[in-house]
């Protein structure tokens, strides 16, 4: 038998937007019970139900596959990458393969700046906000100064990102980790 895992992410994501399960249900013309169902991962709703629920939200529904147990998922989750939206707004709305120092309950619903990444996270932010405005893929190279004493260079890419009726909604990224230095009192972290 599948084993349930609960939605945290949606919760949240339907928590930082304010509207109840009953709205969300309402909108998406489902029942509330089975709303819950699909919050707390009893039921893994269709296609159609996903993307529904991913419009009235406000973010893409390929977030609800990261939920199953696929070849995809198993092939990258020990890789050094990480994969990330964001919504109109920068604020993140799904992530795979998280830094340890960011579990995803403390990204979702909160932009770069809001996480203390230095320049680095500047970098990001608006690396991700002229994909968005531009409607432009870009590719670029940038550290971070974390609170571990490391720099982490990424390479990242990042697309604008597209609900089901080609409505930008925010941007796609994937950051694969180049290096990582331990930082020295004498290290100049300047650049992340």
């Amino acid at each position: 038998m599948h084993k349930q895992h609960k939605r945290d992410w949606l919760i949240k994501i339907r928590k930082a937007r304010k509207p109840t399960q009953e709205t969300v249900a309402t909108k998406a013309y489902i029942d509330r019970a089975y709303y819950a169902q699909i919050e707390s991962g009893v039921r893994n709703p269709s296609e159609e139900i996903r993307q529904k629920i991913a419009q009235i939200l406000n973010f893409h529904s390929s977030a609800f596959n990261a939920d199953d147990e696929s070849p995809f998922r198993y092939a990258l989750e020990a890789a050094p990458m990480i994969i990330a939206h964001c919504d109109m707004d920068l604020k993140y709305t799904w992530i795979f393969n998280h830094h340890p120092l960011f579990p995803p309950e403390s990204l979702i619903g909160k932009r770069d700046d809001e996480l203390g990444l230095g320049i680095g996270g500047q970098m990001y932010a608006q690396m991700k906000r002229t994909v968005i405005e531009k409607q432009i893929s870009i590719r670029k190279t940038v550290s971070f100064s974390l609170p571990d004493k490391h720099l982490y260079t990424y390479m990242i890419f990042a697309h604008p990102l597209f609900d089901s009726t080609k409505q930008i909604i925010g941007a796609a990224t994937i950051l694969t980790e180049l290096s990582k230095i331990t930082l020295t009192e004498d290290t100049d972290a300047s650049s992340g």
